[in-house]
């Protein structure tokens, strides 16, 4: 197993005293990784990297005020086709991870996997790379995120329930902190947190894919071939997922999204938290499958349940973790002015996304466009209108 893993690297060593934190006050030095299949056109890197680091210092050790005891490092799994433009992660503090796929597509016995994976959700096969935050073993916890995702509160409750879970009665105390979706009891170890997208299936569906931006867990090299095994012998069933039981179709089922729920929930099941998505990972999605109109919500609960919160209306002193999918990314300077349901909690994430930003340069910007909104880094709606970040090398 260990001469598989050298197919792509070593896995680099934690530093247990961690430049970034104050070591007196830090329980752990969390990873906290990111992954880059490709060089996007429209999305600047510097910016999402260097704001979502800054999100994550501000909600760590490394800040007093933040009460936490976890300290942080970060880094960036690259796909050797995004090596182009990896530098801009390098430059605002990543720690550049360079890695293929856990097994090549050729390798994949699955004939339907095999032929299909490399055009499924977003990224194809590329997706995998995601799972090589598995093999950062010299950290406790791994938390993987996308780019356009911003930290709001500490998630010390999280790590704090991964690590004590283990003792007798350690997760008692913090399972009453946490919000479990469905209200479910905590396992009495916890591996991983997840988030569900109940946007892209049907109400009612058994088997849920996870939402790909946001993964906490427990890095193991034993976990990372497992996924390699199960990648290998690719059996996705057409029309019925994996193993033919239901994980899939749905987007991105083939890769990511679906083979972490078929791992956790199937192939190891209570050993892995769904969380609520209004606190963590929050995207203000409609929780019901028809529009929402004048603030008055109809249809069916997107995840099976009669009665759902909707998430658009929750405090945003509430929420941990957030992700700019349904909102937009910060920097197309949306306004979302509009006084609706839809809109006004994705106005109040992208306001402390550009919050976040101007006390990462220590000053607003010049842009006229909202000022009190966009803190004078928009010039205009649309990202065109967008003022991208000028100092390079912000660490």
């Amino acid at each position: 197993r260990e001469e598989r893993w050298r197919w792509g690297a070593e896995p680099p060593p934690a530093d247990a005293t961690a430049d970034n934190a104050q070591s007196g006050a830090v329980r752990a030095t969390v990873a906290y990784a990111v992954s880059l299949t490709g060089c996007p056109r429209d999305d600047p890197l510097t910016d999402g990297g260097a704001v979502l680091k800054h999100s994550i210092h501000l909600q760590s050790a490394s800040n007093p005020g933040s009460g936490s005891r976890y300290g942080y490092r970060m880094y960036a799994i690259v796909h050797p086709a995004a090596m182009e433009c990896a530098s801009q992660l390098e430059e605002v503090g990543y720690e550049l991870l360079v890695r293929d796929v856990p097994v090549p597509v050729g390798e994949i016995r699955g004939d339907f996997l095999r032929t299909r994976v490399v055009d499924n959700g977003c990224c194809g096969e590329k997706e995998y790379i995601k799972l090589h935050a598995y093999t950062l073993i010299g950290h406790p916890i791994v938390v993987h995120l996308d780019l356009d995702t911003i930290i709001l509160r500490p998630m010390d409750v999280l790590f704090d329930a991964m690590l004590d879970t283990a003792t007798a009665g350690g997760g008692e105390r913090a399972a009453t902190d946490i919000p479990i979706m469905f209200d479910k009891p905590l396992p009495p170890r916890v591996d991983a947190y997840f988030t569900r997208d109940y946007n892209m299936v049907k109400p009612g569906k058994p088997h849920v894919g996870v939402q790909g931006g946001f993964l906490v867990l427990r890095p193991s090299m034993e976990v990372y071939n497992n996924f390699a095994d199960i990648i290998r012998e690719g059996n996705f069933v057409e029309g019925k997922g994996w193993g033919g039981l239901g994980y899939g179709p749905f987007y991105g089922s083939l890769t990511f999204q679906g083979i972490v729920p078929y791992y956790y929930d199937e192939l190891h099941p209570d050993t892995a938290v769904e969380l609520n998505r209004c606190y963590y990972n929050a995207m203000a999605d409609n929780p019901r499958d028809k529009k929402t109109v004048n603030d008055v919500v109809s249809g069916k609960c997107r995840d099976g349940r009669e009665v759902c919160e909707d998430c658009r209306e929750i405090d945003i002193g509430d929420i941990s973790t957030a992700h700019f999918t349904l909102c937009q990314k910060p920097w197309s300077c949306l306004p979302h002015s509009q006084d609706m349901l839809q809109h006004r909690l994705c106005r109040r994430l992208h306001h402390e996304w550009f919050k976040v930003r101007a006390d990462l340069e220590g000053k607003n910007g010049s842009g006229n466009y909202q000022p009190d909104q966009f803190f004078g880094f928009c010039n205009s709606s649309g990202g065109r209108g967008y003022i991208p970040i000028e100092q390079v090398g912000i660490r």
